[in-house]
């Protein structure tokens, strides 16, 4: 699935223009699902945090079991290579990805050998949300699964379609987005970012429990709010609690901070917080 039609795509040890075939139909990443991702942003001349975005996709390969083949500094190098092939004032998604290839004969293939791993990097030229794009919420009846019967733990493309299935669901009542609950129904993050609300000045984001990823944006959001000041408490959180909130606003790799002007029939504005965590994250990205 293209996001643009600006597409360079590292395979193979090589930098291609387009959208090349990477995955045979026979791989286990194809008819198993074993596949993991990771997704970072240059904008602006700049490439925040892409390091950790390319350390955890090593992790998530792990996690399904696979073997990493690239260490951080030469994905680093690959990935400033082929940002010399897009304009300096374009801003891209940076996407690295492994899959399974082969899978073990001796447990019926299902799970993935550790000599053979599909590796690739694509990025797209997709831009920047503006300051004024924001988002809506409502509820979903499907919730985020636990590490003892999803990968959780992985960015990983199996759990997509449980993502996909709640935004269906919201756009069908007339909603972009989904607040999702966890196994115990507490939220956890939407159904493509992680959370934040703000009540009397502090701020409250659902705390880790294993059912969702604590995304890098989100810790450096945090990092940079407690530096500027801010209390910012991790909890658990009931959906009566953003209700109740003055300020929501989304935290994601693709768009950095993105308000909530509305949680089903809870109106909110765009308030001082929010504008200031957007604030904070440029400054700190282009001071890094």
């Amino acid at each position: 699935m293209a996001i643009s039609k600006t597409i360079r795509t590292y395979f193979n040890g090589t930098w291609h223009d387009g959208d090349v075939p990477v995955m045979n139909a026979a791989d286990h990443g194809a008819w198993l699902g074993t596949t993991v991702f990771d997704g970072a942003r240059f904008f602006e001349g700049i490439t925040p945090d892409l390091d950790a975005h390319l350390a955890r996709v090593n992790r998530s390969a792990e996690a399904l079991m696979l073997t990493p083949t690239m260490d951080v500094e030469a994905m680093l190098e690959i990935t400033r290579e082929g940002l010399e092939g897009f304009h300096a004032d374009e801003a891209v998604y940076i996407r690295p990805m492994y899959w399974g290839i082969d899978g073990d004969m001796t447990k019926s293939a299902i799970a993935p050998t550790a000599d053979a791993t599909g590796f690739a990097i694509s990025l797209e030229a997709v831009p920047m949300a503006t300051a004024e794009a924001t988002t809506t919420l409502t509820r979903t009846r499907f919730r985020r699964p636990t590490l003892d019967n999803a990968v959780v733990n992985a960015k990983a493309g199996c759990l997509y379609p449980n993502n996909a299935r709640m935004l269906v669901e919201a756009r069908s009542k007339g909603f972009a987005n989904a607040l999702v609950a966890d196994a115990m129904g507490n939220v956890a993050e939407t159904a493509t970012a992680n959370v934040f609300m703000v009540k009397d000045g502090e701020v409250f984001t659902p705390i880790p429990n294993g059912t969702f990823l604590a995304g890098i944006t989100r810790a450096r959001h945090i990092a940079n709010m407690k530096a500027d000041g801010m209390a910012v408490h991790e909890a658990i959180l009931s959906f009566e609690d953003f209700e109740d909130a003055d300020e929501v606003f989304l935290s994601g790799n693709m768009s950095k901070v993105t308000p909530v002007t509305a949680f089903d029939d809870r109106q909110y504005q765009v308030g001082p917080v929010t504008r200031r965590v957007r604030e904070l994250y440029w400054d700190w990205a282009h001071s890094a």
